[in-house]
């Protein structure tokens, strides 16, 4: 008896240790979502029934970095989106927390920039949590195999967050280029360079 209570212990101390998966990691399978576009429509990954994959970007309203990649995220919905890698922009912070993540913030800014793309509140941050996202933006390329779409690239769009104009490494680019071209992504993740998600208080 005293032999099995230990190897309950040893069993249940092995399980806490284990580390807790927090998010996708490379060539897991991405969950589909439902979640409001600043057009008040309800969008899913479903809804692209001929994509190759998507550019899912977790970004906000307000932080900086978020604010200069504005036109780099644009650029590439326009570059990718014929190509059958359209960007999916998801905000998942808590507007109770910052009065500059709220919808209408996300209606005006997206309609003062011109988004070609849906821009999505994620208000229960549970798309968020799922993904692993903890940064915007929070980049992660999802790649069509089968029915499944699984995760190819997580990271940064880039090497250079503050100035476009002297980026040297397009690791978004580079991954979907690969995806294309039906070959094997050299860069599958990078750190997310931005501010932090904006968390409900639990």
């Amino acid at each position: 008896m005293k032999h099995l209570f230990y190897s309950i212990l040893i069993v249940f101390a092995f399980v806490a240790s284990a580390p807790i998966k927090n998010g996708y990691e490379i060539g897991d399978t991405a969950a589909d979502f439902n979640l409001k576009n600043i057009d008040g429509k309800m969008v899913s990954l479903s809804n692209w029934k001929d994509s190759k994959g998507f550019i899912v970007i977790f970004d906000c309203n307000t932080c900086p970095y978020s604010k200069a990649y504005n036109e780099r995220i644009i650029g590439l919905n326009n570059k990718y989106l014929s190509l059958g890698f359209p960007v999916v922009a998801i905000n998942a912070s808590d507007a109770t927390a910052s009065s500059g993540e709220t919808f209408e913030e996300m209606v005006r800014i997206a309609k003062r920039k011109g988004y070609t793309f849906p821009y999505l509140v994620d208000e229960t941050q549970n798309v968020a949590k799922a993904f692993g996202a903890t940064n915007t933006p929070h980049v992660f390329v999802l790649n069509r195999s089968g029915n499944d779409l699984k995760v190819a690239y997580i990271g940064t769009i880039d090497d250079n967050a503050r100035n476009a104009s002297a980026v040297s490494k397009k690791y978004v680019e580079e991954a979907i280029d690969a995806l294309i071209a039906n070959k094997a992504v050299s860069t599958t993740k990078t750190k997310a360079i931005g501010c932090g998600i904006k968390w409900k208080n639990s």
